[in-house]
């Protein structure tokens, strides 16, 4: 369990600005390692100042025909050049991921391979994109092409950073436009690595700039900014309703990754080792820091008591601990007041009438002393009209719940404002179908949970969001659609008549 040297392996806290490392000018971010309370680095976050000359620098030259004027194929080898050196320091940016949040290695380490893959796929769609002929239907050939919407703004949240920025970055830099990413001020050290691998790679310089700071400052200007022709932003549902209001005064399009309380169903017939797993791992893997953890737990009642018992005492094997130990399959929560905000949520669940039946507060032991650990909780006897089953906990708290029939679990899944993903535990493809098709979600897992792909399609509906996220047409996303008309009769429009003739 060897931790790393924190004063030479970590960034050491600049700012990536338009292709140059600097002090920054706004406020002072502390970073913290979740799992001891220790201080990773103090670093000096981006101010509006920074902001305005990143935007600046990043239309130039996202302008300039050094790299507008590249073919597909060329910029995707910029984004290979990226994915294999985000490979080959895999190991280095999971434990310094792990130290920004808390995440096990086990997670950081496949949140590192999935966002090299990320850069890749987006590398290969780019190469293979095709604009198209249309069909004529006059006497001009037409066409259908994609061109760079310019400079793009990239806000990310702190519980998986290295894989949500590649989500956000990678496509955005195939599409051809420049981008500025703004890391969550909890989890800014993973961005800041990610920002010294894509300068190694030989991007131009100006193209992409890293600025951690505060929403209220950095986020609003890249929000409002007159040269900002879009903002991905994956992160809670109040601040992405408020940053959809200021973009609709910009007529500016957004994709919008929001909350969620994802409902995960448990129909009789189903295997139950396969649905035992699948609910602890899609609730409690992150220690529940996941907007599509599925948070609210809905069990066929002729299953339900035998169900729940196992699932109690499943829940009370896992193994909290600390991130850098093989062992641990729960590490700590990202931040201290971030605990008490999960703790207050318990608190109203059982003034609301809810049973605990496992956790509900930190470990105990001078292991966890200094570290913003919980335990797996489970909470039952409460509608799903309760507070506990309509609002976001972000963290490992299950609400678990009966239902009598199809019907009822549809209705009660989809009785809640989110609509981000659903879990299904059936031997019953047919009903499988049924049920997914009729539940509000932009994902739905059958007889697993949480798998993704980046050709796949991600995002949700609701107060879960706007836009798609991976896939080819996640990269289309990035680019504006041009059409194009040319006359192939070479003779004048005939409205014109005898008036162009002397």
């Amino acid at each position: 369990m060897k931790d790393m040297d924190v004063e030479t392996d970590l960034p050491d806290g600049k700012l990536y600005l338009a292709g140059e490392w600097r002090e920054g000018r706004g406020a002072e971010i502390t970073s913290v390692f979740p799992a001891d309370g220790s201080v990773n680095r103090v670093l000096k976050g981006a101010s509006a100042a920074d902001g305005e000359e990143a935007i600046a620098r990043a239309k130039a030259a996202q302008a300039d025909p050094a790299w507008r004027g590249l073919k597909p194929h060329e910029r995707a080898r910029l984004l290979y050049r990226i994915a294999d050196g985000i490979e080959e320091n895999a190991a280095r940016i999971a434990r310094i991921q792990s130290r920004d949040t808390g995440k096990t290695l086990r997670e950081t380490g496949a949140l590192a391979a999935s966002a090299a893959g990320t850069f890749r796929y987006f590398g290969a769609a780019l190469e293979t994109m095709d604009d198209e002929i249309t069909t004529r239907r006059g006497p001009s050939m037409t066409l259908s092409v994609h061109e760079p919407l310019g400079v793009v703004a990239a806000i990310t949240p702190w519980n998986s950073p290295i894989a949500s920025d590649a989500q956000k970055v990678a496509p955005a830099l195939a599409g051809g436009n420049g981008v500025v990413l703004k890391p969550a001020s909890w989890s800014p050290l993973t961005a800041l690595e990610l920002a010294r691998i894509v300068d190694e790679a030989g991007l131009p310089k100006g193209l992409f700039s890293v600025l951690p700071g505060s929403g209220r400052e950095i986020g609003n200007l890249l929000v409002e900014h007159p040269d900002i022709a879009k903002v991905s932003f994956t992160g809670g549902t109040e601040t992405g309703r408020s940053l959809a209001v200021k973009a609709a005064g910009k007529l500016m399009p957004v994709s919008l990754e929001l909350g969620g309380k994802s409902p995960t169903i448990v129909f009789e017939d189903a295997d139950m080792e396969q649905a035992l797993a699948g609910v602890l791992y899609g609730i409690f893997s992150s220690t529940g820091q996941s907007c599509i953890a599925g948070s609210r737990l809905f069990v066929q009642r002729r299953i339900y008591d035998e169900f729940v018992t196992r699932l109690v005492a499943a829940a009370e094997r896992l193994v909290v601990g600390h991130p850098f130990d093989d062992a641990t399959q729960m590490g700590p929560l990202i931040h201290m007041d971030h605990r008490a905000e999960v703790e207050a949520h318990v608190a109203r669940a059982l003034e609301d009438g809810a049973e605990l039946l496992t956790g509900g507060h930190a470990p105990e032991g001078d292991a966890f002393a200094n570290g913003s650990f919980y335990l797996p909780t489970i909470l039952a006897g409460l509608p799903n009209s309760a507070r506990l089953c309509r609002d976001e906990v972000f963290g490992p708290v299950l609400a678990v719940l009966p239902f009598d029939d199809e019907d009822d679990v549809i209705a009660q899944s989809n009785d809640n404002e989110y609509g981000l993903a659903c879990g299904i535990w059936t031997r019953d493809f047919p009903r499988a179908w049924r049920v997914g098709s009729a539940v509000t979600a932009g994902t739905v897992w059958h007889n697993t949970y949480k798998q993704f792909s980046v050709s796949t399609p991600f995002g949700g509906d609701g107060a879960s969001g706007i836009g798609r996220e991976k896939g080819r047409q996640g990269l289309r996303a990035y680019m504006r659609q041009k059409s194009f008309y040319t006359d192939l009769t070479g003779a004048p429009l005939p409205w014109a008549g005898a008036a162009v003739t002397p």
